[in-house]
């Protein structure tokens, strides 16, 4: 009994012991050796933009007297009303951090850090200082890649894969906050594929290594010493780190910046087509098993997708081999893609899956370019309204005098809305008057007789709910509207 007594203790603090160790600090020795080794790659970046001051506002000489006026007018140029000041060049500096990723002196840092810049130099640890050259950069995913000049082979570090990293896992950032220099800073990943809606691409880890303004650029290392991320950007209410952070996934950056080394800038895939998220009531008004999958709202037309046959209301499944989960997914998958390659794409149409190949075109040559539709008219036009009930909507063929008065484009075919229910179906939707119904259950819509026909065929069959596509402020959308 005693000898119970005596254990029980005993095991709560070896117990407590183990609990804690699991949760320590690495090694001290070997946590200094490894930051010894990889500190030397790590460089601050300073960059230099000229600002113009605008030269100051001076009185007219024709507002001066006229005995005056000869006088300020043999002036030299600069001194007295109505000449022209001088403009004086002020130098406004940014600073942030970056890391030699060859021994050749490639050095890769955010966008953000070296936008706009008109001279760019990087400090080593040793106090080495050399001018930079930009190689190329990338807004949408915050990269830029430089190039040095050096007499000799520099340190450098390597990228992990960061796909294999866990929740959980010890991270070291190395850079420059506040431009003190060569800053250490310990944590964990605190979790994967943040979205910050800083862009497209936003899948960024979440670490509560404490980062601050001018580590933007610098290095997030695992315990093996290579670059898991690239520290980006911070959440906090004061301006200073509160234990959130955010890096790019060095999986996302390691072609980005094998594209800014080889091409100058980046070539990313091209679908031409406008995406939505599957929800659980569009997946069953589609007769999907799962809501995994985009959606597609519209193609482009003469793109790659309206080329290989994809179409409005499609939902892409699988994309070169990889199930599709959502919205940023397809889109990393499609910009990844090379340029004039065939994907191989699955969609789900009409309750069965369908196989096609798409030719992806670059991205550079259609972002923001607008297409001109094609006017293909409403060849027959009736001025009959169509009223139906159980979804709460009056329709109307598209006429000239509503495509005028509501705004719709040249070349959008479809059902006009006259008409909505309060409390209805389609009022709870969102639906209103003025939106244009294109296309029901997958079927594209050409008037407002067809788009009743289609809705009275499937409350015949019992069917809860179908897939409509409307058009609203000029932007298509897909709406799941139940026919109960």
């Amino acid at each position: 009994m005693k000898l119970k007594k005596f254990l029980t203790p005993l095991i709560f603090c070896l117990s407590f012991f183990y609990h804690n160790s699991l949760f320590s600090h690495p090694n001290s020795e070997d946590f200094a050796d490894l930051v010894e080794k990889l500190s030397p790659a790590v460089v601050n970046v300073f960059t230099t933009q000229e600002v113009k001051q605008q030269p100051q506002s001076q009185l007219p000489l024709e507002n001066l007297p006229p005995q005056f006026r000869d006088f300020f007018r043999n002036l030299p140029p600069g001194f007295g009303p109505g000449q022209p000041q001088p403009r004086n060049r002020q130098d406004s500096q940014a600073l942030g951090s970056g890391f030699v990723i060859e021994s050749s002196g490639y050095i890769v840092t955010n966008q953000h850090v070296i936008a706009q810049a008109n001279e760019i130099k990087v400090k080593f640890q040793d106090e080495t200082e050399l001018k930079a050259k930009l190689i190329g950069q990338d807004k949408l995913t915050d990269l830029a890649l430089l190039k040095v000049e050096s007499d000799k082979p520099l340190p450098y570090v390597e990228f992990a894969n960061s796909d294999k990293a866990r929740v959980g896992h010890s991270v070291i950032a190395i850079g420059n906050p506040f431009g003190l220099g060569g800053t250490v800073t310990y944590g964990i990943i605190s979790a994967f594929n943040r979205d910050i809606n800083s862009g497209p691409y936003d899948s960024f880890i979440q670490t509560d290594a404490s980062i601050n303004k001018g580590n933007s650029g610098g290095p997030l290392f695992n315990l093996s010493g290579k670059v898991v991320g690239i520290n980006s950007a911070i959440f906090s209410p004061t301006g200073g780190s509160v234990g959130i952070g955010f890096s790019i996934p060095a999986n996302l950056a390691k072609p980005i910046i094998g594209q800014l080394k080889k091409y100058g800038k980046t070539q990313r895939g091209w679908l031409g087509v406008r995406i939505q998220e599957v929800t659980p009531e569009i997946s069953k008004s589609l007769g999907m098993k799962d809501d995994k999958g985009v959606l597609i709202s519209m193609v482009n037309e003469g793109e790659p997708a309206q080329k290989a046959g994809i179409k409005a209301g499609d939902v892409i499944i699988n994309f070169n081999g990889k199930k599709v989960k959502n919205v940023k997914a397809l889109q990393r998958m499609v910009a990844e893609g090379a340029v004039a390659s065939s994907a191989k794409v699955e969609v789900w149409r009409n309750k069965k899956l369908i196989k096609l190949n798409v030719k992806l075109a670059d991205r550079e040559k259609f972002d923001g370019i607008e297409k001109a539709e094609k006017d293909n008219g409403n060849p027959m036009v009736s001025e009959v309204e169509v009223e139906i009930d159980y979804v709460g909507l009056r329709l109307k063929d598209i006429s000239e005098v509503l495509r005028n008065r509501y705004n719709i484009e040249k070349g959008l075919v479809g059902a006009i809305v006259t008409g909505v229910k309060n409390d209805s179906p389609a009022y709870e939707l969102g639906l209103r008057v003025g939106d244009v119904i294109s296309q029901i259950s997958q079927e594209s819509i050409k008037n407002a007789v067809q788009a009743r026909d289609i809705f009275d065929k499937a409350k015949k069959q019992k069917i809860e709910s179908v897939l409509v596509q409307i058009y609203q402020n000029g932007f298509p959308r897909f709406v799941p509207l139940n026919l109960k």
